[in-house]
């Protein structure tokens, strides 16, 4: 295991993060900084949350947003998003291995993973849609 210098700052980000039912951005993470007593520079936050990411502790989610969320889980599994209210959840199903044969001979790569983002929409907007 990498050798990890967890500072009192880096345990407080990686808390929050563990502790996120969502997918939380830097912005998220701060507000839930301030509300638990923390007072953090944003430059900190960002820099600590690099340094877990680039540690492994941590998944950075580039969902085709502006802002980057986080994510405590590291093992493989994709995401949905909802393209109304911006919701992101799990989804566990593996990525077809022919989806990966399939891109490899399309593209030349040695495939090493894959990361699929679903959009739809969720159901709790679906429901607010058929009201």
């Amino acid at each position: 295991m990498k050798s990890l210098n967890l500072t009192t700052q880096r345990q407080a980000v990686y808390d929050v993060v563990r502790e996120a039912k969502d997918h939380p951005t830097a912005a998220d993470i701060m507000n839930r900084l301030v509300e638990k007593g923390y007072n953090l520079a944003y430059g900190t936050v960002y820099n600590s949350l690099r340094y877990l990411t680039d540690k492994q502790l941590i998944s950075e989610l580039k969902l085709g947003e502006s802002a980057s969320r986080y994510d405590a889980r590291t093992d493989e599994h994709q995401h949905i998003m909802c393209e109304v209210c911006g919701k992101v959840d799990e989804v566990m199903s593996e990525v077809p291995a022919e989806w990966t044969k399939t891109v490899a001979e399309e593209t030349g790569y040695i495939i090493n993973h894959a990361h699929v983002v679903f959009g739809g929409v969720c159901p709790e907007c679906q429901a607010k849609r058929n009201k």
